[in-house]
């Protein structure tokens, strides 16, 4: 109870600096000029664009790898647009996701999707806050509490387990781990290089008590 009120707190104090503050900070790996890529970052660059269009956000990180952007990109492909889960969950474990590392770039990318896709804007709203979300639909109660269990315990309880398995089956949890390892990837990534929100977003989420 106390911690879920240090946690209010915060996210109230955060709404009240002056705005852009928090979205300003040091930008450690912004996108690379083309005339400053190497022939690897080239060749990786346009591989990607071909695809998936211009490269941003995470994907300007890592293009230093120029090894790394594609193959990562395989997995993207997958539990971005092909996983067993609907938008509504998929987009639910990624703000989950994103709530969990404070990673201002990727709730900012995916908040929007998630309401698109049919998530209650009070659910999105309390998992920004910190609070498990009242209201809640059968299948988003329970891989909220998978994957709060996960990212906080390291691990997931039998009761847990069974009951993601009961709604989800084997495919959904795979999947549920694999929405949640690739954008804890992502979220480390941009948390590592400071990446900004886009001009014109305002950080949304106020960082966790410690």
């Amino acid at each position: 109870m106390r911690y879920t009120f240090l946690r209010l707190a915060v996210f109230t104090l955060l709404l009240t600096v002056p705005s852009g503050m928090s979205a300003h900070a040091q930008d450690r790996m912004p996108p690379i000029p083309a005339d400053r890529m190497t022939d690897a970052q080239k060749k990786a660059a346009a591989e990607f664009e071909a695809a998936r269009g211009p490269i941003a956000g995470p994907w300007a990180v890592l293009l230093r790898s120029p090894e790394m952007i594609n193959r990562a990109r395989g997995l993207s492909d997958y539990v971005r647009f092909k996983s067993s889960l609907p938008p509504r969950l998929s987009e639910f474990v990624i703000l989950i996701t994103a709530r969990e590392w404070t990673q201002q770039y990727e709730w900012n990318a995916h908040h929007g999707l998630a309401l698109k896709g049919g998530l209650k804007p009070e659910i999105a709203q309390a998992v920004a806050e910190g609070r498990r979300p009242e209201g809640m639909a059968e299948d988003e109660a329970v891989l909220y509490d998978f994957c709060i269990e996960l990212h906080r315990n390291k691990s997931v309880s039998d009761s847990t387990y069974a009951r993601a398995r009961a709604k989800v089956g084997e495919q959904g949890i795979v999947d549920t781990v694999g929405l949640s390892g690739w954008y804890t990837l992502v979220a480390m990534t941009l948390n590592v290089a400071r990446t900004p929100v886009p001009a014109g977003a305002e950080p949304a989420l106020a960082p966790f008590p410690r």
